[in-house]
């Protein structure tokens, strides 16, 4: 009887206990259907940036695993990315990629519309935090302005768009305690501490405006540090594992004790599958991981990787102007969604190490971005060849601004390191003349690597084997018939001054965007002997016109000279050489391009990618009279001169103007001096002390 009990005992709880597991499982199924139901399913996405690192990630996963979502990507080929990135979905028909600019409402606009967008997944941004202290007005332009024509263009649309992804950081919220033991949750402060955070900041304030105003459908995510393969060497682990490679030293800014939290790529990519799918309308996520580690202990274990000793191969430089002790994040939110981090550190980094070993030159050049305080690129343009065969074959790739589709991005220099390093070196056409041959006397000064030009600039084939013979990295030219050849020549040799003005400098441009170099142009204006920068002239018809036409060049910095002048006072070339031999001098105010001060500049402006056009002298006007007063003064207190009469000179060509506005150059370069100030301190000054050094030699002897 007991038996009997105990079994009918037993078959009771057996019976129960089923049923409790029917109603768990019941329950279950219910969630589960209850929870697709709810899950978000899109149809036509956008990832803006997905040629870049975390996003092409996001990207290839979602191409992969969802073949019936059609997957556009927008992005402009800045510097840190690279359409090879984006390799593993180049054969998949639910893939295309456009190259544009977030920037550009009409192409935002156009691209919603016709490709009938219904998700965004916000990634394109300028994110390394060094480049930030150095261009903060470009992280302005792109981080918050590009996030604003993004969300304008969803709210015009008219609720085509149900999913707005953003993708912020941690380093949003500033610094944590270093004694917190519970991170930064989804609400908050947020209290950014460098430009780069301020900038994503600012962008969250109008992704949250436009959800609550609107009813835009927003998401946010904020992440910790993401590793892992075909990240841009500017940041922590890739530059570290590229050093350690070539057993160089890893420099590490302050005392290395700045505590930070890495998740692997893949791990991330999961997670914005998950939130794309699984996240709540106006809700902000982080994406994290609460293991912490000090900057010091990832470059041992990366030494480690290598039987490197860090005592010996581990060096502390200065730190940047403000960096942050520690970011936490508490990723609780996240976890609930169904998310968890599945790959350890170790993993992690052997997986990465193992990736840059099979792929070591994937980036090209990152001479640059492996110096301890890089400034790299960050503005388009500036792109190197790139066979991409593979890339566009059976895919859909679309250049929105009508450029070669078959290129990608490598950095180039813009550092604060003095040049005695072989990160740039020059190729300078027009080294047999006055402004060339000064520029290649100032790269032997500083120690840049040049070499000078050989082509006939009109014949690209032979501009192409200067280039591959010299590999350079940034082109300069001073080339073209200027000079001493006055207004007269020009019009009786029209051909040979289109030749030498238009066709040479045209073709040396092209030839340069085709092959990823900037190039530096020097316009001359206003040198010449018998008129002004009058529209009525030939020469200037001709610089006007390849001027316009540079205009389509992005590669192209060009830099107007006007009436250049050097403490070289014999040099016939020179506008105070010039003065001081002539008969009769106009007393017209002018601007002047003091070539002593300027041409080092614009050595700068190259390691700094400048582009565009640029009024290329000092600041302010100065008159003939009151330059060669000055000569009076410093160099021949005999001299004397006649000016024309005010009649006289009333019958000259009007110039289109004596002043060229340099606020432009003064504001990028603060310290440059007004045209008298600079006058004296680089001509005269410098040509008295060079007189009596000889004059007291002379009278030595």
């Amino acid at each position: 009887m007991r038996n009997n009990s105990k079994t009918h005992s037993f078959s009771s709880l057996t019976f129960n206990q089923t049923s409790i597991f029917d109603r768990f499982a019941t329950v279950a199924e219910e969630l589960l259907y209850a929870d697709m139901a709810n899950t978000y399913k899109p149809k036509n996405i956008l990832i803006t940036g997905a040629a870049g690192f975390i996003a092409s990630h996001v990207c290839n996963r979602i191409v992969r695993n969802y073949p019936d979502y059609k997957i556009v990507v927008l992005d402009k080929l800045d510097y840190c990315s690279n359409l090879k990135n984006l390799m593993p979905s180049r054969s998949s028909p639910n893939f295309k990629f456009i190259k544009g600019d977030i920037g550009s409402a009409d192409l935002v606009n156009y691209i919603l519309l016709t490709e009938s967008i219904d998700t965004i997944m916000h990634f394109a941004a300028q994110t390394h935090v060094d480049n930030s202290f150095g261009n903060s007005f470009e992280f302005t332009k792109n981080n918050i302005y590009g996030t604003h024509v993004l969300l304008e263009a969803c709210k015009v649309s008219g609720g085509q768009v149900k999913r707005f992804i953003h993708v912020s950081t941690d380093e949003v919220y500033g610094e944590t305690d270093e004694d917190a033991v519970v991170g930064n949750h989804e609400a908050s402060q947020l209290l950014p501490t460098n430009p780069y955070s301020a900038t994503k900041a600012g962008a969250e304030m109008l992704v949250m405006a436009y959800g609550r105003s609107y009813g835009l459908p927003v998401i946010t995510t904020r992440g910790n540090n993401v590793y892992g393969p075909n990240q841009f060497p500017e940041k922590l682990i890739p530059k570290f594992l590229l050093l350690a490679m070539k057993g160089r030293i890893l420099p590490i800014h302050g005392d290395g004790s700045n505590v930070r939290s890495y998740l692997y790529c893949e791990d991330v990519a999961e997670a914005f599958e998950i939130i794309l799918h699984r996240g709540e309308v106006g809700h902000v996520y982080n994406v994290g991981t609460k293991k912490e580690r000090r900057v010091i202990d990832v470059a041992r274990d990366i030494c480690s990787l290598f039987n490197l000793d860090p005592d010996t191969h581990v060096k502390f430089v200065e730190n940047r102007p403000f960096n942050d002790q520690r970011y936490f994040l508490d990723d609780e939110k996240l976890k609930d969604l169904g998310w968890s981090e599945s790959t350890t550190w170790e993993e992690g980094l052997r997986k990465t190490l193992g990736w840059f070993v099979k792929n070591p030159d994937w980036w090209g050049d990152v001479s640059g971005a492996l110096l301890p305080h890089p400034r790299m690129l960050t503005m388009p343009g500036v792109e190197k060849y790139y066979d991409g065969t593979d890339m566009t074959k059976n895919s859909s790739i679309v250049d929105a601004n009508h450029a070669n589709e078959n290129k990608m991005v490598v950095p180039t220099i813009r550092s604060n390191v003095p040049p005695r390093n072989q990160s740039v070196k020059f190729l300078i056409y027009g080294g047999a003349g006055w402004i060339g041959g000064l520029v290649g006397n100032i790269c032997e000064k500083q120690g840049i690597p040049f070499e000078y030009g050989k082509a006939r600039l009109d014949d690209g084939s032979q501009i192409l084997v200067d280039i591959r013979t010299s590999k350079p990295t940034h082109v300069f030219n001073a080339s073209g018939v200027t000079g001493a050849l006055n207004v007269k020549w020009f019009e009786a040799h029209k051909p040979e001054a289109i030749r030498a003005n238009v066709v040479s400098v045209l073709t040396l441009a092209n030839v340069c965007k085709e092959h990823g170099l900037p190039m530096m142009n020097y316009a001359y204006g206003g040198n010449l002997e018998d008129t002004k920068n009058s529209t009525d002239s030939f020469y200037f018809r001709t610089q006007a016109k390849v001027e316009e036409f540079l205009k389509e060049y992005d590669n192209v910095c060009t830099l107007r000279i006007q009436l250049p002048v050097s403490s070289d006072l014999s040099n016939p070339h020179n506008f105070i050489t010039k003065i001081t031999r002539s008969d009769k001098v106009a007393n017209i105010p002018s601007s002047i391009t003091v070539l002593d001060e300027l041409l080092p500049i614009s050595i700068e402006m190259a390691k700094r990618n400048c582009r565009g056009i640029w009024n290329f002298t000092n600041p302010g006007i100065v008159t003939c009279n009151e330059i060669l007063e000055m000569y009076k003064d410093y160099i021949d207190p005999r001299f004397k001169w006649v000016n024309f009469t005010l009649e006289q000179q009333g019958q000259f060509p009007s110039p289109r103007t004596n002043e060229m506005d340099a606020s432009q150059l003064q504001k990028e370069f603060p310290e440059l001096l007004p045209v008298r100030d600079s006058l004296l301190k680089y001509v005269f000054e410098q040509k008295k002390q060079e007189l009596g050094l000889l004059s007291g030699i002379i009278n030595y002897k």
